[in-house]
């Protein structure tokens, strides 16, 4: 008996043991495996690194590469767009002025009322529609008769609410968001559809031309005064507001830049010089490119990948359509290589811009305790059905150095457009800079947001505090347009020779 206690005892001592080595194994694995993805993470975050000098670098490039661009076309990866828009809104526009804002697969036609300095914008009302998939691979006559039976509808509707004087033709601004050659503020002719029109027979022609045909055939009497994009709207909404708007940006799927300079300083402006001395550059900024960008292994897997390698590579660093993506990419390597999410790599993981940044974004301001909004997020996007806290803070981590590096390269940029305006320093007058910025990363990435401009204003230094202010302007595409129609009314001359006599 007593040996078979002995037995027994022997035994269950050696299955204990047994136990324990695997637990320890176990144990041990888990710990390699958390090493391997704490790596990853550490090599990610010093190739994210963006100190202070570094910026000053690439703000330094960014002005370089704007003087190239301004001498000739294609001297630079920055377009440095002419947009011939000299005139932008004082505040003194009155009248009724409408503006069509063709951006996609939707358009929206506005009406807005100007009251002058006074009044301001007095009324404003918009409708929208669907361009049917049939029309964006048609013909041209097709897709612009379309919009102009939608634009007649809306003007015929609410006429008789505005009195608009019946010897002069209602005046619009146009804002075409596809690549186009602007020869004149209110003529351009299309290089290629995007966003999935594929129309053969407008390509190479002025869209403002085909428009104005359209109108005609649908007895619209209306002149388009202004061909404009949405950030040059966004420059002229947040001028006609604020007199020392002089920059704009747009923060959002894309990004672009815009900036107010002087006529004298474009060697490549063939026309004369007007008489407000300056032009609107539409810089065209996301395709900036230089030695200095820290671009990681995954930036450069993303852009081999994408529909346009080697282009838009700052827009691949800094916008909402790539921050997701970049975590994603970052998130399927640890789980590869470190088993991060478990022994097997969750499928949802492999699909590419599954994680779109305003998921990265809400998991980012997470400010819960136990993260559950990382949690939930990680659940119901990439159906990970367990993480434990240390996880979840990982991915917020990453979150944070992704945000961080795209808001401090944007601000970065942005100093490249003020040292080339000579804005970078104080100046003798105290005249204020305002940035007038738009796009939903900037207006709902709190972080990103925040980043941006406390980075700046580092860079400027304490005294730029009081002259460089971030001023938030609302639908350029809309509205901004509409103020150009007005500062570029036709009618312009006759109102001065009205006051004058």
């Amino acid at each position: 008996m007593g040996k078979v206690s002995y037995g027994v005892a022997v035994i269950g001592a050696v299955a204990v043991a047994g136990v324990t080595a695997v637990l320890v194994h176990k144990r041990i694995k888990s710990c390699g495996r958390w090493a391997r993805a704490m790596n990853v993470l550490k090599e990610f975050e010093d190739k994210c690194e963006t100190p202070d000098g570094k910026l000053r670098q690439i703000a330094d490039a960014m002005t370089v590469e704007m003087h190239a661009g301004l001498v000739s076309e294609g001297g630079s990866k920055l377009k440095m767009l002419i947009s011939y828009v000299d005139n932008l809104p004082t505040g003194d526009e009155e009248g009724v002025f409408y503006a069509l804002d063709l951006g996609g697969t939707n358009f929206r036609v506005l009406r807005v009322q100007l009251g002058g300095r006074e009044g301001g914008i007095v009324h404003q009302e918009f409708t929208e529609a669907s361009i049917p998939p049939a029309l964006m691979g048609g013909t041209s006559d097709a897709l612009f008769d379309y919009i102009a039976e939608k634009l007649a509808k809306f003007v015929d509707e609410e006429e008789h609410k505005f009195q608009q004087s019946p010897d002069k033709q209602k005046e619009l601004g146009f804002t075409f968001s596809f690549p186009v050659m602007q020869t004149s503020i209110n003529s351009g002719t299309l290089i290629r559809w995007t966003k999935g029109f594929s129309i053969d027979n407008t390509v190479g022609q002025d869209v403002v031309n085909e428009l104005t045909k359209a109108l005609e055939r649908k007895g619209v009497d209306m002149r388009v005064t202004a061909l404009v994009n949405d950030t040059i709207g966004t420059l002229a909404g947040g001028r006609y507001t604020n007199k020392d708007v002089a920059i704009a940006v747009i923060l959002g799927t894309g990004t672009n830049a815009a900036y107010v300079e002087r006529a004298q300083a474009i060697p490549k402006l063939q026309s004369p010089l007007p008489k407000s001395g300056e032009m609107v550059i539409n810089m065209e900024w996301g395709n900036f490119r230089c030695s200095h960008l820290p671009l990681t292994e995954y930036d450069n897997a993303l852009d081999a990948e994408s529909l346009n390698p080697s282009e838009q590579i700052f827009e691949k660093l800094i916008s909402g359509m790539y921050l997701g993506e970049i975590l994603r990419r970052v998130l399927l390597k640890m789980a590869e290589e470190a088993s991060f999410f478990g022994v097997e790599v969750p499928p949802k993981l492999r699909t590419a811009f599954i994680l779109r940044t305003p998921v990265m974004s809400a998991m980012h301001q997470d400010k819960s305790p136990d993260l559950k909004i990382v949690d939930e997020k990680l659940k119901t996007v990439l159906e990970v059905p367990n993480t434990t806290l240390n996880m979840r803070r990982v991915v917020v981590k990453l979150c944070n150095i992704i945000a961080t590096r795209g808001a401090r390269l944007a601000a970065a940029g942005i100093l490249g457009i003020l040292n080339k305006m000579g804005r970078d320093r104080s100046r003798e007058s105290g005249e204020k800079t305002v940035i007038a910025m738009d796009g939903g990363l900037y207006e709902h990435y709190t972080e990103y947001r925040e980043c941006l401009e406390s980075t700046l204003l580092e860079l400027l230094g304490e005294e730029a505090k009081e002259r460089i202010v971030f001023e938030h302007s609302n639908d350029g595409s809309g509205i901004g347009a509409a103020l150009l129609a007005a500062s570029h009314s036709s009618y312009l001359d006759d109102k001065r020779s009205e006051e004058q006599s």
